[in-house]
């Protein structure tokens, strides 16, 4: 029986269907950014919940809102102290929290590789594939659960090794111990750097059976998903690894070996962090740190004792990050080589780039630059903006703004004292150098068109 659907009724469906097709996303990104601001959403609602303070009442909107963005973002910043101002609720809300931040970023990363591939010619996809090998452009599936295994047995070996230490070492109760083993791998596995203990991880500064641990696993979710893929699938032969692969390896020992000298360096003497320590002691924190810094927001020394001229070292590492598709935040080292090997390349007067026996992409080199300095011009504003609104000096909030860009969660204790607007700013700074990077990246290589036709060329005066 055929039934006559109403001119009205009709009329209003078809226009609510443009209304929403209007405002749908329309590109990758957009569902990426979408997506975690809802994640945030959900965790502020939660957050708000009497249940999830401590000792009752309620979290305000603007403590909810950063705890929250922090978690998401893998970040670790903090106006309140975790492990007393939020409730056993409030604690299990910003594991989940960092949980799904950390999930999200290894496979919408991974994923964004496989979008981005299916829209880009032959040629680029091709090049594509090559560059990130993973685990096939067609496979969502084999990606999403690759990422998830990987996830589940970094966290689990962890789990059971911090759960041991806690229970050997410390005399934790079983209950305790779990606890505290299961939210310090999520968190460093995800490079969050959240703790539950107030003074962060420095009460464990000289024992390298909770540093060791934390480190490797943070080494491990810094690197990235596509390069944990292909080291799993073809660790015996290196010189099949893709130009990615290399680049973030070699960058990252590059800068964990220099970041370790030099922090160790500089605060050998520095009785505040680490001249009191024994001198096995000093080199085991000085490698933490120096891998804490550059993606994870963990401390074992005080920060806020630290030389200027460590803040400054440790603002370059946190601004070059890991790699990407992982839990790291910053600009991630595969930027940063790209610019190196451009500069290499222009101070030798060569015409290519070319980087482990492969000639590297112009369109990359441009991709490169513009989110540099687009990074730069962000941090800049956003130090610029603090310093009018506060009077802690510039070192300091230089330092806590490239934090919270980065997603790195070191602070020199000014968090919670900076205005609310301020924090309004650390809350930004913090989404969109979590997602800005690599939505930024897609949208650049989305963009990249064919030119039918050229100018002519002419060169102004440069230096």
């Amino acid at each position: 029986m055929h039934v006559e659907v109403p001119a009205v009724p009709r009329a209003l469906a078809a226009g609510f269907t443009r209304f929403t097709h209007a405002f749908a996303p329309r590109h990758p990104a957009q569902v990426i950014v979408l997506g975690f601001a809802a994640a945030v959403a959900a965790g502020t609602g939660l957050l708000l919940l009497p249940a999830a303070k401590a000792g009752g009442g309620g979290a305000s909107l603007l403590e909810a809102l950063f705890t929250a963005t922090s978690a998401v973002c893998v970040t670790g910043l903090i106006t309140v102290d975790t492990p007393v101002f939020w409730s056993g609720f409030g604690q299990v809300v910003i594991l989940v929290l960092i949980q799904i931040g950390g999930f999200g970023v290894m496979s919408f990363g991974t994923l964004l590789g496989v979008l981005t591939a299916r829209r880009l010619g032959l040629k680029s996809r091709i090049s594509a594939a090559a560059e990130t090998k993973s685990s096939g452009f067609g496979d969502v599936r084999r990606v999403l659960v690759g990422v998830l295994l990987i996830s589940a047995a970094v966290e689990a070996a962890l789990a059971l090794i911090l759960t041991l230490r806690f229970m050997a070492g410390y005399g934790y109760p079983l209950g305790e111990a779990v606890w505290h083993g299961v939210f310090h791998s999520v968190s460093s596995f995800n490079n969050a750097g959240f703790a539950l203990y107030s003074d962060n991880l420095m009460g464990f500064v000289g024992d390298p059976w909770i540093c060791l641990p934390i480190a490797a696993a943070v080494i491990i979710g810094g690197l990235g998903f596509p390069v944990l893929f292909e080291l799993g699938r073809q660790y015996r032969r290196p010189i099949h690894w893709s130009m990615h692969t290399k680049l973030v390896l070699v960058g990252s020992g590059t800068l964990l070996a220099g970041g370790t000298v030099f922090l160790t360096a500089v605060e050998w003497a520095n009785p505040a962090t680490l001249g009191g320590l024994h001198p096995a002691e000093r080199l085991l924190a000085g490698f933490f740190q120096s891998v804490i810094t550059r993606t994870a927001g963990f401390n074992s020394i005080d920060i806020a004792q630290m030389h200027p001229v460590s803040w400054l070292g440790m603002d370059i590492l946190m601004f070059i990050g890991g790699g990407p598709a992982g839990t790291a935040g910053g600009l991630k080292i595969t930027t940063f080589a790209v610019l190196f090997f451009i500069l290499s390349t222009e101070l030798r007067g060569g015409t290519a780039v070319n980087v482990f026996g492969k000639r590297l992409s112009r369109a990359v080199h441009r991709q490169a630059i513009t989110v540099v300095l687009l990074a730069i011009a962000l941090v800049t504003g956003a130090t610029m903006f603090l310093m009018l609104i506060t009077d802690f000096g510039q070192e300091r909030i230089l330092f806590e703004v490239i934090s919270a860009f980065a997603t790195v969660g070191l602070s020199t204790g000014i968090t919670a004292a900076i205005p609310p607007a301020g924090q309004l700013v650390l809350i930004l700074l913090m989404f969109v150098g979590r997602l800005g990077p690599v939505t930024l990246g897609a949208a650049l290589a989305l963009r990249e068109r064919p030119l039918l036709y050229e100018y002519p060329k002419e060169r102004p005066l440069i230096g």
